[in-house]
């Protein structure tokens, strides 16, 4: 696999290389466009001063017999190439006495016939050379559509691409350079990107050991300083989940210990006395909830477990609302007789049906009143009101108890967290309660006020079909 750093190289060379290359190409390409037509230009001018003065003071006589007698007219103060044709493209005479009498096809002839400048760039068989080639037609003075012979200056481009070359040299070390120092300058980057990277996956590293309290302290990059934030926020999470878990670990295990230490000392009181019989029903009756309350404790953790695993699964009915608030009634009454609370449920008329898990439900709502009863002092008020909301089956309970400060609020359903005043021993009764909710699909609010009371508020859908 490779590294981020190899990665960050080849992308940094295959952008300097290719922007490098493409510059060249154009330089070049600009440079030869820009001496080439500065040639061109310069030839043009020249070849025409030559025909005008031809125009204006030779163009009584002959083109043949101009040739002879004025035989410098066009090339005595020129060192290029001149070649004077007649009309139909016949070599009348070279400056350079190369070739005579020869029959020339070349395209910037046949442009020049049309009454053009006739422009050719190529290689011709007496230069080694490319060559630039400009043409144009002489008129008659007396016709001036009459074209009596061609004019070609012919250029040996060696002197320009000699200096292309150079320039070409030039730009090619420039370009070696710039890669150089873009090698140079991608490696320091490369490094000072992955640096802290890896500065932060060392920590991360030491977390997934176990080393909960390392931080990053990376703040050079805005980016990677978010990152560090974000792994050091996480730290701090896992180490109050860290620290959560053992106080629950320890909380469970005390837990467990309370009844299983009833449960023995009875049995070890009843194994060597049992004839009275007053002892041995208070004995019996003891160890029989301390069992019942072991299996409650060990049903919850199964349950938190299977939340946690997500195996578990609702058994959802269209349950008649009412009789289950009826039950719920019922169920509360003895105990809020006995803790002296005002425990009052109202359900609105007409409430119909409902499609929720009927003992998961109970299991909420038992956990939510008796943490009500908890935290409510004598004649205290529990209130809970049954509704349909929106197409919503809505809970509100309600009490006047000594509520929940601001800073345990937020976290308050949180897995293992105990607030301030929690008599929880494990502090996992609302987490598991806000988990059922949510298989429903539904809403778990808590409202508190310090020494003012708490407000629960649960919203389940109701499918539909669900108004039976």
């Amino acid at each position: 696999m490779k590294s981020i750093r190899s990665k960050l190289l080849k992308n940094f060379l295959i952008v300097i290389v290719s922007t490098v290359l493409v510059f060249d190409v154009l330089t070049i390409l600009c440079l030869k466009a820009y001496y080439y037509k500065n040639t061109q230009n310069t030839l043009i001018n020249q070849l025409e001063s030559a025909i005008n003065f031809y125009q204006k003071y030779f163009s009584n006589n002959k083109l043949m017999e101009n040739i002879y007698d004025n035989v410098d007219i066009f090339w005595n103060t020129k060192e290029e190439q001149i070649e004077i044709l007649d009309s139909d493209g016949n070599l009348l005479m070279d400056s350079y006495g190369i070739r005579d009498n020869q029959l020339l096809s070349t395209p910037d002839i046949a442009k020049a016939k049309s009454g053009n400048v006739g422009i050719w760039s190529g290689h011709i068989d007496w230069y080694n050379e490319k060559v630039m080639i400009i043409s144009k037609g002489i008129n008659s003075k007396i016709d001036a559509d009459e074209m009596i012979g061609i004019v070609r200056i012919v250029f040996p481009l060696t002197e320009v691409n000699r200096i292309l070359d150079s320039f070409s040299i030039l730009i090619l070390f420039v370009s070696v350079v710039v890669i150089v120092l873009g090698v140079i300058m991608s490696l320091i980057i490369a490094r000072d990107i992955v640096k802290p990277i890896k500065k932060i996956t060392k920590v991360a590293k030491e977390m997934a050991d176990g080393n909960l309290d390392i931080r990053s302290n990376i703040t050079d990059n805005i980016e990677i300083s978010q990152l560090s934030k974000t792994l050091n926020y996480m730290g701090s999470e896992l180490e109050k989940r860290e620290k959560l878990k053992n106080e629950f670990i320890s909380s469970i295990s005390h837990e467990l210990r309370t009844p299983l230490t009833s449960i023995k000392g009875w049995a070890i009181t009843l194994k060597y006395d049992y004839s009275d019989v007053d002892t041995l029903e208070l004995g019996l009756d003891i160890i029989e909830k301390e069992s019942d309350r072991l299996t409650d404790m060990v049903e919850e953790l199964l349950d938190f477990s299977k939340l946690i695993n997500g195996v578990i699964t609702l058994n959802k009915s269209n349950c008649d609302i009412k009789e289950f608030m009826i039950f719920i009634e019922n169920n509360w009454k003895p105990r809020a007789i006995k803790e002296r609370r005002k425990f009052t449920v109202l359900i609105q008329p007409n409430i119909g049906y409902g499609y929720f898990d009927e003992n998961r439900l109970k299991q909420v709502l038992n956990n939510i009143i008796d943490n009500a009863f908890k935290f409510t002092d004598k004649n205290g008020v529990i209130i809970i009101k049954a509704s349909r909301v929106n197409n919503t089956f809505q809970l509100d309970i309600e009490d006047n108890g000594i509520g929940i400060s601001k800073e345990d609020l937020p976290r308050i359903k949180d897995k293992f967290y105990k607030g301030k005043n929690s008599k929880s021993k494990n502090g996992i009764g609302l987490s598991i309660a806000d988990e059922i909710i949510m298989l429903h699909g539904g809403k778990f609010k808590i409202n508190s006020k310090e020494n003012e009371g708490t407000t629960i508020q649960i919203e389940i859908p109701l499918s539909e079909g669900d108004n039976l």
